[in-house]
């Protein structure tokens, strides 16, 4: 069976599972998840993820799989080619570390859920994109030095890894946040190429079902 992702076009954690779906060029269908409106608060999708985020992958067996690089995980372990993590395990670390700068350090700080408590805070635009661009650029910074080391093409290597996955996502995030990218040409490299290659541009936001303007 098909599987089903259910997925909101900005967000970037299913980014992330949209493009490990298409480099592994695995079918599936699209749930939209409007997180703005507040349909992960809803009873239909809290039975599927009680935690209320996105993404979630329905497997077509009853089984629905949650969290992004949990599910880039189980997406290299049940379909593991082409791979995702390199083959020597100090080497397939060094992907995750950089994935994990992204999913760990940079993403929980500047999702939805944190942009509306610093509303609710009372921090103003200009304070929530001040405080988006620190941590984008701090993980950044971070992520520069690994990727211009290990770039052959991509973030490590020279084929997508997991990553990329992560990597591209945030970039996307950075853009929106008009976040100065002039001093990460190693990032720069990698997202340039990425725009060209079919599984990354498939998963772009502005190619989703629920994508909107603006």
């Amino acid at each position: 069976m098909v599987m089903r992702l259910h997925s909101y076009w900005r967000a970037t954690a299913p980014y992330r599972v949209r493009i490990g779906l298409n480099l592994k060029g695995l079918p599936f269908d699209y749930a939209p998840v409007n997180l703005v409106s507040g349909d992960q608060h809803g009873d239909r999708y809290r039975a599927l993820n009680p935690q209320e985020l996105t993404p979630a992958l329905e497997l077509g067996d009853g089984r629905v799989l949650t969290q992004s690089l949990a599910i880039l995980e189980w997406l290299e372990e049940v379909h593991p080619a082409p791979p995702l993590l390199p083959a020597d395990p100090a080497e397939r670390a060094t992907v995750r570390a950089m994935a994990d700068v992204v999913a760990c350090d940079i993403h929980p700080l500047n999702n939805l859920r944190i942009q509306q408590q610093l509303t609710a805070l009372g921090v103003d635009d200009a304070g929530r994109s001040a405080w988006s661009q620190r941590w984008i650029e701090d993980g950044f910074r971070a992520l520069e030095p690994m990727v211009a080391r290990h770039t052959a093409g991509w973030a490590f290597g020279a084929e997508p890894t997991l990553a990329d996955c992560c990597l591209i996502p945030q970039v996307y995030s950075a853009e929106r946040y008009k976040v100065d990218l002039a001093a990460y040409p190693a990032i720069r490299a990698v997202a340039a190429r990425a725009a060209d290659h079919a599984a990354f541009a498939a998963a772009h936001p502005d190619r989703q079902p629920d994508a909107r303007p603006g």
